[in-house]
């Protein structure tokens, strides 16, 4: 009696290993009559159970069923194609055990993948602007200040990447600084940074550059270590 269904397999060939393995054979030495009459035997019950059956599974009975002929024809009509259609199927069984191998390590790798942030290359110094600061701070020191902002978060909690179906983009971010500094006119560099996550910090980052490169703020470290400050340009 057969509990599982053509939903649970990728195609034929996903049925097939999977009768090899609950036979416990190697593929290299399979009993291929035996193989070939459980595919048969559960093609027909799903037949007879008028489910839906993909035509590359009835393609593949189709093959089965070539081979199993010439599997019983007397041994004086045997020919080389019988041999040839055996190594063929082996020989596909054994390309799609490998790539079926490969799945859960390009899953694994695209779950790694997916903790990363990309963007084009751009050079930094377009957003410098001699202007725009004063006392001794430079484009160096306010990467720096982010640099140390991020392990800051690090050490406090752990970042996670997830998908979210609202985007964080710069222009929303440059916005909401706005908005800040329309009530406030002055604020803590990091105290923009209300989200810790970062895709937030990334895109407020980048809305503080844009900013100041367009002269609506000024950036001010007013002596060494001490807070840098954000303050609008009247």
């Amino acid at each position: 009696m057969y509990d599982i269904s053509l939903d649970n397999f990728q195609g034929p060939m996903d049925l097939l290993l999977h009768l090899i393995k609950k036979k416990k054979m190697n593929i290299l030495d399979i009993k291929l009559e035996v193989i070939i009459d459980e595919y048969l035997n559960y093609i027909k019950h799903m037949e007879s159970m008028n489910l839906n059956i993909a035509s590359s599974y009835l393609v593949m009975a189709s093959e089965l069923i070539e081979i199993k002929s010439r599997m019983l024809l007397p041994n004086s009509l045997e020919d080389d194609s019988e041999e040839d259609l055996k190594e063929n199927l082996v020989n596909r069984l054994i390309e799609y055990e490998k790539y079926k191998e490969l799945v859960p390590i390009f899953k694994q790798l695209e779950d790694e993948r997916s903790n990363y942030k990309t963007k084009s290359p751009s050079s930094i110094l377009e957003y410098k602007s001699d202007n725009n600061y004063t006392s001794d701070l430079n484009m160096e020191d306010l990467v720096n200040a982010y640099k140390k902002f991020l392990e800051r978060i690090e050490d406090e909690k752990p970042i996670t990447t997830k998908v979210t179906k609202k985007e964080i983009s710069v222009a929303s971010q440059i916005k909401k600084i706005r908005d800040k500094l329309d009530a406030y006119k002055r604020l803590d560099f990091f105290n923009l940074f209300e989200v810790k996550t970062k895709e937030y910090i990334i895109a407020t980052f980048l809305a503080i550059l844009e900013m100041s490169r367009e002269n609506e703020i000024r950036i001010i470290q007013e002596g060494n270590f001490k807070n840098i400050v954000v303050e609008v340009i009247e």
